[in-house]
């Protein structure tokens, strides 16, 4: 009894742990998608505004995953909220692949040079640091929960880390060597990883590998 008890207070701080890094997640990316997408429109950076987008998707995939925690004490509902927060993340990262491919490539055939953004690299950069830390976090309790959702939107998090590195390195390249071509390249770089992840949760694939269960 006192061992069922016990399992049952960790669920609960799981759960709370949870939701604290979601609210985290929903302020840190609305501030982030509103710096990176107004300094994207005023620097003419695609990969700036594709950054700032993500930025906006993972706000809605804390939503979604604030949601879905809100069931989770109820096991019957909390299957169908996982299920349905593991497809919307999914579609989510599909729909920000296909935004950036298309101003990417229509960037490269317009030839469309970027300026420079001091505020970006720097948004990228705190991006960087930041990231990481909230998605391993964002593990621990999705491995506690054995929820795939929560795991699914981590790796989420891990892509805004990995989108802060290349947005870094196209945003640098054009500012110190004017190669404008590398801010829409920076911006392809990133469809590939994000469409993989979005077919992973649109699958339903498990997150075994990483030891989520």
């Amino acid at each position: 009894m006192s061992a069922a008890i016990d399992q049952l207070a960790i669920h609960h701080a799981l759960t709370r742990r949870g939701k604290r890094l979601e609210y985290l997640t929903i302020v840190w990316n609305s501030m982030e998608a509103l710096v990176s997408i107004v300094a994207g429109v005023i620097a003419g950076s695609i990969a700036l505004i594709g950054f700032g987008l993500d930025s906006v998707i993972e706000t809605s995939s804390g939503a979604i995953l604030l949601w879905r925690l809100g069931h989770e004490h109820d096991p019957e509902r909390r299957e169908r909220a996982e299920r349905t927060a593991l497809k919307l993340v999914g579609w989510s990262f599909i729909a920000l692949a296909a935004y950036v491919s298309f101003d990417a490539i229509k960037a490269l055939i317009s030839r469309e040079p970027p300026d420079t953004s001091i505020a970006g690299i720097v948004i990228a950069a705190v991006s960087l640091v930041v990231m990481p830390l909230l998605a391993r976090a964002k593990r621990k309790v999705a491995r506690g929960l054995r929820s795939d959702a929560m795991h699914a939107d981590s790796r989420q998090t891990d892509i805004c880390a990995y989108l802060s590195a290349i947005l870094l390195g196209g945003l640098g390249l054009n500012a110190l060597l004017g190669w404008w071509w590398a801010d829409p390249v920076a911006g392809l770089c990133m469809v590939p990883l994000i469409a993989w992840e979005g077919s992973k949760a649109l699958r339903g694939e498990k997150c075994c590998d990483d030891g989520c269960h």
